[in-house]
């Protein structure tokens, strides 16, 4: 989905308020981008006839709606995976998950979920099986069966959570954002960021070049495409933004993106009701949502926004903090005669050693896997045993990964915290 802003490439940057009620701005224009659905699911990407979605990005792509400097736009958004899953959905489902049709790029129900996909994933290579966690989105007074709650558990806190017979007695408060969010590249960025990609993809390395199959505008994207070799996949973050799933760009957050083409072309979807930091099985608590923006244009500013930033304050960043955690710390080791999955398309140097130098993958890596032995181990503050699966997807969700230490050679720290009061 895009919005355009009548502006010049190169001479603004485009700002975006993210926001989820507007009665101070009703004097502002409201700009509203629809999605059709079947029954309360959206219909697929490449079904739409109002013509709002796309998941590639391409700067021919045409926008679907016009908002002025100072507007407010509606977009209605399609999951990351474009509703392929549902409360009946099987792990044998998600192996079958079509990752061409990530993401559709454009509201809410009550279902969410979080998978682990066959080869895709922070772990992939130590959790190689299909596996899915259901959500229901509830609001807080409820206990997921739609009955009021009376218990101490929470009911007079405001807001919504998420529950899930997948991972019993666990909830996930809402901190909702756009995991995809960003403006269309230019031709000459485009280029660029192909010839890269391709070069890093031509030595081994975990790219998915532009792919016509399931590509949405199909007369430019898909088989045949006027521009088909140069669609890109939305699914790594560049000079536009794009697929960066950033948890603290939350309500009360203002983002800027540089303009490249005249009009900006603002698109989001991917949204997420709740992601920890790393985001490590490869989804969040996906679902459809509503995002509210307010677009501005910045004059002048894109000299000094060459690529995206976002700002906050009013204890933004303080609301998603746990009032209680247990951290794991992680290092550059590994077993000897192992070659993690982010480095196999590097020299096989990097096998007979257990210490790496510098190396904040591995220590990440080294964090998460001492985190899924706590979450299964006799300590763990789950209230069920959870299997490594079941740790794996909730870290995804609910373990926050820092980087603590960038200078202590060669073992620099990355940290994993635990949000213990999701545990009920």
């Amino acid at each position: 989905m895009s919005t355009r802003i009548q502006k010049h490439p190169f001479l603004s940057a485009l700002l975006v308020v993210l926001t989820l009620s507007i009665p101070q701005l009703a004097k502002a224009e409201t700009v509203r981008l629809n999605i059709t659905r079947a029954g309360v699911v959206p219909v697929k990407c490449a079904e739409e006839h109002l013509g709002t979605c796309h998941n590639r990005w391409h700067p021919a792509i045409k926008p679907a709606a016009v908002a002025s400097d100072g507007d407010i736009a509606i977009f209605e958004t399609r999951d990351a995976f474009d509703n392929p899953f549902n409360f009946n959905t099987t792990p044998a489902g998600v192996a079958a998950a079509n990752l061409n049709l990530i993401h559709p790029l454009t509201g809410p129900d009550r279902f969410g979920y979080t998978v682990a996909v066959p080869g895709f994933g922070f772990l992939r290579d130590v959790f190689p099986d299909p596996a899915i966690v259901r959500w229901k989105l509830i609001p807080r007074e409820e206990d997921g069966n739609g009955h009021d709650r009376d218990d101490d558990r929470g009911a007079d806190k405001p807001g919504w959570h998420a529950v899930s017979d997948d991972l019993p007695r666990v909830e996930i408060p809402l901190h909702g954002f756009t995991g995809t969010i960003g403006v269309a590249l230019g031709l000459p960025e485009i280029e660029v960021a192909f010839q890269r990609e391709e070069e890093l993809r031509a030595v081994g390395g975990f790219v998915l070049p532009p792919e016509p199959q399931d590509a949405v505008p199909h007369d430019l994207c898909g088989f045949g495409g006027k521009v088909a070799d140069r669609c890109l996949r939305t699914i790594p973050p560049r000079e536009n933004g794009g697929n960066t799933d950033i948890k603290q760009m939350v309500k009360g957050t203002t983002l800027l993106f540089p303009c490249f083409v005249k009009g900006c072309l603002l698109s989001m979807g991917d949204t997420h009701f709740a992601q920890a930091d790393g985001e490590v099985s490869g989804t969040a608590v996906e679902m459809n949502a509503i995002v509210t923006v307010k677009v501005e244009v910045q004059k002048g500013e894109a000299a000094f926004v060459t690529w995206p930033r976002f700002e906050g304050k009013g204890g933004v960043l303080k609301q998603l903090e746990p009032e209680r955690f247990v951290a794991t710390t992680g290092i550059p080791i590994k077993p000897k005669g192992e070659i993690i999955a982010a480095e196999k398309y590097l020299d096989g140097f990097l096998a007979p050693l257990t210490n790496q130098s510098e190396d904040t993958t591995l220590a990440a890596r080294d964090a998460t896997l001492k985190m899924i032995d706590f979450l299964t181990g006799p300590r763990s503050p789950s209230k069920v045993k959870l299997t490594r699966t079941q740790a794996y997807l909730l870290c995804s969700v609910a373990c926050d990964l820092h980087i603590s230490n960038l200078v202590d050679v060669p073992n620099f720290i990355v940290t994993d915290f635990l949000n213990v009061d999701i545990f009920k």
